[in-house]
């Protein structure tokens, strides 16, 4: 029997990405799913489902891909996981269900990811018959994990309703992921639906500030769901942070995925220099550089204190971060800002050599006492986010015990209650591992469950 390739996406042409938004990758063709599904060996103890987040049914929606019913395919991926469009264009699936592919030991793993994108956005959902119970739950975010606790809420029966601080829906979705990994298109429909099911969504919304925890158990809310992200940045904390041109990751790719800052008519521009700093190496910072280079900036350069081998974005991000011209240095620790009249100039690094293991497992860098300045005009750090306070202090202000710990975080119990009665809290806000889609998604619904069992 011939040996099936895994089969790859068609991608847009390096040179004419690097000058538009548009989609790096094309969805796969019918031939494409069909010949990649053939690959899976439908394992009886499936490694990969085990590898997954949310548990999707990895092996059983193949097998329909196989038989040609895609719709069959969505249904049972939905069974956990309402976004497959979405995750399976932004998870790391080479971390998570693609790793445990037995395939993967001699060869390459089942394309999983590129599978789920392709039956999340050729298949439906399929319609609930909704029963209210009378019941009202607030959620406070409409990120992964306040969409997918609202859509399990809703199909239980409860009035949802979401509260979004910004003038638009989807949390890091829509303005931390830029357009050609993650289009606007298949957030959008995602959206819709929920909306369609009848969740309430209200933007412009910051709660803790134009309303409180307090306020909304007084309005009737039954339970509330705080999954408000991690939206505060994490500097560098050296000299010269506070000049013009220098950049969060956040602050940077929200300006350009929400505000539009790259387009002339925006009315809050971004002022396009020539040559970038990226300081950071994961998958935010890929997503910050290759910005970088679409607005306009005619060198961009990723500063890593580590080697290649310890990167931890996606290998397909970096791979596309090459393609597009994004330079790589590695080995070099940020140390020093200088600037001219207000605004960066240059930038001081260390040179750095690898010692020891990190409580991370990956070697830690050690400074040479060499170092190294080099001319930009825009740094731009990504380095992490930690939970913005403003609920923290309200609950506070309030006299509610929220306990946090020493970071920010609010202290949640394996089924996400807080130490506020009838306040559930998940994703980024809470401190349980890796920050991706899927992982706040499972929070999503483990906060949803454990509310259902509570509330009846």
């Amino acid at each position: 029997m011939a040996i099936i390739e895994r089969q790859n996406p068609v991608e847009q042409d390096k040179v004419e990405r690097r000058c538009n938004f548009n989609p790096v990758e094309e969805n796969f063709t019918k031939e494409q799913a069909a010949l990649e599904a053939q690959r899976c060996l439908n394992c009886k103890n499936p490694m990969c489902k085990k590898g997954c987040p949310v548990s999707v049914n990895i092996p059983e929606f193949i097998a329909e891909v196989k038989k040609g019913d895609i719709q069959k395919a969505g249904e049972i991926i939905r069974e956990t996981n309402m976004l497959p469009s979405v995750c399976g264009r932004v998870c790391p699936q080479e971390r998570q269900c693609e790793s445990k592919c037995v395939l993967g030991i001699k060869g390459s793993p089942v394309a999983i990811g590129s599978l789920e994108r392709f039956v999340g956005d050729n298949s439906k959902p399929v319609e609930v018959e909704i029963k209210s119970n009378g019941k009202k739950v607030a959620i406070i975010g409409s990120g992964c994990a306040g969409m997918s606790a609202a859509n399990d809420l809703r199909n239980a029966g409860f009035e949802v309703t979401i509260f979004e601080a910004l003038h638009e829906t989807g949390g890091v979705l829509r303005y931390g992921i830029p357009p050609f990994r993650l289009p606007r298109t298949v957030l959008d429909r995602e959206i819709k639906g929920l909306k369609e099911k009848g969740v309430n969504i209200v933007k412009n919304v910051v709660v803790g500030k134009s309303i409180t925890i307090k306020q909304l158990k007084e309005e009737g809310y039954n339970a509330v769901f705080i999954c408000s992200g991690a939206g505060l940045p994490k500097m560098m904390g050296i000299q010269g942070e506070n000049l013009n041109g220098v950049y969060s990751a956040n602050e940077f790719l929200t300006r350009v995925n929400l505000m539009h800052a790259n387009e002339l008519t925006t009315p809050t521009p971004l002022k396009v220099g020539t040559k970038a700093a990226i300081i950071g190496g994961g998958n935010v910072a890929m997503d910050a550089a290759r910005t970088a280079v679409r607005v306009g900036y005619k060198e961009v350069y990723v500063m890593y204190r580590r080697t290649e081998e310890e990167l931890p974005a996606r290998k397909a991000e970096i791979r596309h971060a090459k393609e597009e011209g994004v330079i790589f240095k590695f080995l070099h620790a940020p140390v020093e800002i200088i600037g001219e009249e207000g605004y960066v100039k240059e930038m001081k690094f260390e040179i750095m050599e690898l010692g020891e293991p990190d409580a991370s497992g990956r070697r830690r860098p050690v400074g040479t006492g060499e170092y190294i300045t080099m001319d930009f005009d825009a740094v731009i750090v990504s380095l992490g986010t930690g939970p913005n306070p403003i609920i923290q202090n309200s609950a506070k202000s309030e006299e509610l015990s929220l306990e946090t710990d020493k970071k920010g975080y609010i202290i949640i119990n394996e089924k996400g209650e807080t130490s506020i009665n009838e306040v559930w809290a998940g994703g980024d806000v809470a401190p349980l591992g890796e920050s991706t889609a899927i992982n706040a998604m499972g929070a999503g619904k483990r906060a949803a469950k454990a509310i259902i069992e509570a509330l009846g």
